[in-house]
């Protein structure tokens, strides 16, 4: 052995999720790195550099309530916990890019940082209301996988640990915000550059949402509040019928937004004058342009009649450019050729460009409540298994207008309840050709006994979730056969679950217990396929990636993406594993790729050395050589 670098300990795959505080002071120090002194940040430099854009004044304005720092600081911590694949309950696992994922949104977002960092360009949520009646999540900041294992009764605790926020609670908003800020604030970092937020609320949360959105996401990204018709029928339960929800808009970045709109309504259109191009609207020629000087009198032919811009406007063409279009019949003096100069507007043309109608603020007519109960029933033979369903009409109003120009792209909703939004997703891409992909996120929540969906025996909200992805994707291939090669509706089901790996749960506490370990460090229970999946997630790896098993004696590699990792598992490893990983590094061309080494399998350190020089030598990093 040569080089000394086999002499030491491998390198280990790092046991937690992104550590965003470490992670934002890297950035810190990139863009300021004089404000670095022996590997801390002096503030008071960091306030000298930023100058007049630091508030210091002990009264400024602000939005805060009692727990708001545990919040923040919640998001920030990193966990070890882990997503283990359920292939029996997914559909067509090994063609779908679709995912499914049981488990509490904190963790799950914490997990979700690495491998899906700026990739996701629409998140839709319909989070709880907080109405008093709905389910309000309760984080334990000290141990967040430990309390999800007690919300969902895979452990016993004494006392309640989630339930309803009843609105007599003397912490009823703030049980809300502490709930809701932590994990908005994780899920920005998901987002592409030009990815949207679409967030469905009523009036119980509303002003406290947008204060919490203008925090996280910026006062500058706010898009707009689309109010949405709920529902039609007149309630009398109070002063004012409330007929409508609130889905707030937010962009990450509003200068690279690319907004859709909806369809082009084809009625607007005419060809009274037989136009060659097909039908036509006018559209009015003036434009608003303080100081302009294009405001020359255009003639109507036919009448005579000169006109100016209306109203001290200009007008939006210069004289030479408007004779080229009046020449080529794009201009009509009014539909009776009697009026102001106008420009015919082509439907064919907009439709050729890609053009959207600006959508409105307000959505009359894209579903109710009423409708998206009707649509489930629907698929589930007419029994009514969940309460309140958003139809996917809605959100695929929305989902279209933020993937816009966007066929690939990739849709979140980690409060995604009965899944109208997985639904909408291949419902859109049977409709446009896209290939959208989506990531359902749900916390496993019991059925009430006394409810139709418990007596049906889907005793979990996933497990109705699941069943309505099924069934609608199966409709759509049926009333759409020839999408039936082409339309991805399957979906792969991960759960969340404490780490596979033993020592990444917590610490041995005698001589014994480091002894077991070096025997075997694996959780009991967990498969070697739940360990490469875990692996995948801590090195960012999307979850979709294709893996291929090859069996070396009485271990295995996996080959993830093509050589973009090697994962060795398995009993009495040998170096006679670096000649199979160097093969097919070779066959697939790959480059940069990664190892892992479940080093205490090696039958001794000889052969483990031995496989790291070999690794090495074919041109693998030492630092890209680790171990678990």
């Amino acid at each position: 052995m040569t080089n000394e670098r086999t002499n030491e300990r491998l390198e280990e795959v790092s046991s937690h999720s992104l550590d965003i505080t470490e992670q934002n002071i890297e950035k810190l120090k990139e863009l300021f790195p004089e404000v670095l002194t022996e590997k801390k940040i002096d503030f008071d430099k960091l306030r000298l550099i930023l100058g007049d854009e630091v508030e210091t004044a002990p009264e400024r304005y602000s939005f805060t309530w009692n727990g708001k720092k545990q919040a923040m600081q919640l998001a920030q911590q990193p966990t070890v916990a882990t997503l283990k694949p359920n292939k029996a309950k997914s559909k067509n696992w090994d063609e779908t890019q679709n995912l499914y994922i049981e488990g509490d949104n904190l963790e799950v977002l914490k997990i979700l940082q690495k491998s899906y960092a700026n990739k996701v360009k629409v998140i839709y949520l319909d989070p709880p209301y907080n109405t008093g009646r709905d389910f309000v999540y309760k984080d334990n900041f000290r141990d967040s996988i430990e309390n999800y294992l007690i919300q969902t009764g895979q452990k016993n605790v004494d006392g309640d640990v989630y339930s309803t926020n009843v609105d007599t609670s003397g912490r009823f908003h703030t049980d809300w915000l502490n709930m809701i800020y932590s994990r908005l604030k994780l899920s920005r970092n998901l987002l592409t550059s030009d990815g949207v937020i679409f967030v469905s609320i009523d009036e119980t949360e509303s002003a406290n949402l947008r204060k919490v959105m203008d925090e996280l996401y910026g006062e500058n990204n706010f898009v707009g509040n689309i109010i949405w018709q709920s529902r039609t029928s007149i309630s009398n339960d109070g002063e004012i019928s409330l007929n409508h929800n609130h889905t707030l808009v937010y962009s990450k970045n509003r200068k690279e937004l690319l907004f859709g709109g909806d369809d082009i309504d084809s009625s607007e259109y005419v060809n009274n004058d037989n136009d060659p191009r097909g039908p036509w609207k006018l559209v009015p020629i003036d434009a608003n342009h303080p100081g302009g000087e294009t405001a020359y009198p255009i003639r109507n032919p036919k009448t005579g009649a000169e006109y100016l811009p209306p109203n001290n406007r200009i007008w939006a063409y210069n004289q030479q450019t408007f004779e080229k279009l009046l020449e080529d019949g794009r201009i009509k003096f009014g539909m009776n050729d009697d009026s102001s100069p106008k420009r015919k507007l082509y439907l064919q043309e907009r439709i050729d460009r890609g053009d959207v109608k600006t959508p409105s603020s307000i959505s009359l007519e894209a579903g109710t409540t009423q409708s998206g109960t009707r649509e489930i029933m629907s698929l589930f033979d007419n029994s009514k298994v969940f309460d309140y369903p958003k139809p996917s009409s809605f959100v695929k109003k929305l989902v279209k207008y933020g993937t816009f120009q966007t066929p690939n792209a990739l849709v979140l909703d980690f409060f995604s309840g009965s899944s109208s939004t997985a639904d909408a997703v291949m419902q859109l891409n049977s409709e446009d050709d896209y290939n959208r992909k989506f990531i359902m996120v749900q916390l496993p929540e019991m059925t009430d006994s006394k409810t139709v969906a418990n007596k049906l025996g889907y005793s979990t909200i996933p497990e109705i979730a699941e069943e309505r992805i099924r069934r609608a994707g199966d409709k759509i291939v049926e009333e759409n056969p020839l999408l039936a090669d082409k339309l991805d509706i399957g979906f792969k089901v991960f759960e969340l679950s404490k780490s596979n790996i033993k020592k990444w749960n917590a610490e041995p506490k005698d001589l014994n217990e480091q002894f077991e370990l070096l025997a075997n460090n694996f959780e009991e229970g967990s498969k070697s396929i739940d360990v490469v999946y875990e692996i995948m997630l801590k090195q960012g790896l999307d979850l979709t990636y294709p893996i291929r098993e090859i069996k070396v004696g009485d271990a295995v590699v996996y080959d993830i993406a093509f050589g973009a990792m090697f994962v060795v598992l398995g009993d009495k490893i040998t170096s006679e594993m670096a000649g199979h990983i160097m093969k097919q590094i070779a066959d697939e061309e790959a480059e940069n790729s990664v190892v892992v080494l479940q080093d205490e399998k090696f039958i001794n350190d000889s052969e483990k050395l031995n496989t790291i020089e070999q690794l090495n030598a074919s041109g693998i990093q030492y630092n890209d050589i680790l171990s678990i």
